[in-house]
């Protein structure tokens, strides 16, 4: 069992980003069923809301292994945001203003600023 955890978190601390990534999706999957479940009336959006968000938050804190905890956060929320902004457009009808798609797009260059700043801490 030992070698099965020293393989498995070998495999994370070697790939970080993708644990990352994985966090900010399932991010965006929690607040959509979260969305669906309308204040919890409807049943199975409602008991997929906390599985996904447990799921989020697990690969967010393996990332957290090798990104700093400001950093792998920042992108983590960005992420989920951002993909919220455009599946509520898309999906919801949501409308915005200028100014929220200009803010919306400010988050979307921070995370990749972020990425391209640096690599992971070790």
């Amino acid at each position: 069992m030992k070698e099965l955890l020293d393989t498995f978190y070998a495999f994370v601390d070697r790939h970080p980003w993708l644990f990352l990534l994985g966090a900010g999706f399932f991010e965006i999957c929690w607040a959509i069923t979260l969305k669906l479940s309308d204040g919890y009336k409807h049943l199975i959006p409602t008991l997929l809301t906390i599985p996904l968000a447990l799921l989020s938050a697990g690969l967010l804190a393996m990332a957290m292994r090798m990104i700093p905890m400001s950093v792998a956060y920042m992108i983590w929320v960005g992420i989920g945001a951002a993909g919220v902004a455009v599946i509520g457009f898309f999906y919801f009808g949501d409308r915005l203003s200028a100014l929220q798609y200009v803010c919306i797009s400010l988050i979307v260059l921070g995370i990749i600023g972020l990425k391209l700043s640096g690599k992971a801490a070790s």
